[in-house]
């Protein structure tokens, strides 16, 4: 690929100084999914569905895009990975398949871990190690923020994750590596919470899909008792 960690911070800066003042709008929709993963409000789980989908499709659109018409090849396909992302969470705010709210502590502990990470963790690594705004990445518009901060709120989550939705989350965060590779060290923190989002992720699935053959069991059988 050939770029250098001064060329991305160079994108990154650019990028901030077009979407500005999209960023306090990010914060705002970030915020306010995670306090909705935390109240049963009618249309919570959606909504919260809904703000992922736009941020994938954002990045798709609005970082990734313009980089192809630059000369970035290999940006079209990460254009297509982020749109069938956002396209997948849009599926699922239609399904209405996946409920949020607090389960055990253990995930909901790495979930906010990892949301906190991505909305003060990078811009304060950032600025300690001199990648002061605007050559920092933000919540919801610059992929890596986005793929860990995703992991977060489906571990706030209370249902099966399909693992369509963990692919490209996950295929981002092991990319980490080429990232961290040329100098932008926050982005440790996605390749450490992409691991562990994999893991508990896939954990609570197993453990979700048990409980449900349990309880059918037991209707069953009360059923063949009861008749």
């Amino acid at each position: 690929m050939g770029l250098t960690g001064e060329q991305l911070l160079e994108v990154f800066a650019a990028y901030n100084q077009q979407i500005w003042p999209v960023q306090i709008l990010a914060y705002i929709l970030a915020i306010g999914a995670v306090m909705l993963a935390f109240k049963k409000v009618r249309w919570g789980s959606p909504l919260i569905l809904a703000v992922l989908a736009f941020f994938w499709l954002w990045v798709a659109l609005l970082f990734w895009l313009p980089s192809t018409a630059q000369g970035f090849t290999i940006g079209y396909a990460f254009l297509a990975l982020f749109l069938i992302e956002g396209l997948l969470l849009l599926y699922q705010t239609i399904k209405l398949k996946i409920t949020f709210g607090t389960s055990k502590q253990v995930y909901t502990i790495a979930g906010l871990v990892m949301v906190f990470y991505t909305m003060i963790g990078y811009p304060l690594i950032g600025l300690l190690i001199g990648h002061r705004y605007p050559y920092t990445a933000l919540i919801g518009l610059f992929p890596c923020p986005l793929a860990l901060f995703t992991f977060g709120m489906l571990l706030l989550s209370g249902s099966i994750i399909p693992i369509s939705l963990l692919l490209i989350p996950s295929f981002w965060g092991l990319s980490a590596v080429m990232w961290i590779s040329i100098g932008i060290w926050e982005d440790i923190g996605l390749l450490l919470g992409s691991i562990v989002g994999v893991y508990l992720i896939l954990q609570r699935n197993k453990k979700l899909r048990g409980d449900d053959r349990v309880s059918e069991a037991w209707s069953l059988n009360l059923h063949g008792k009861v008749g």
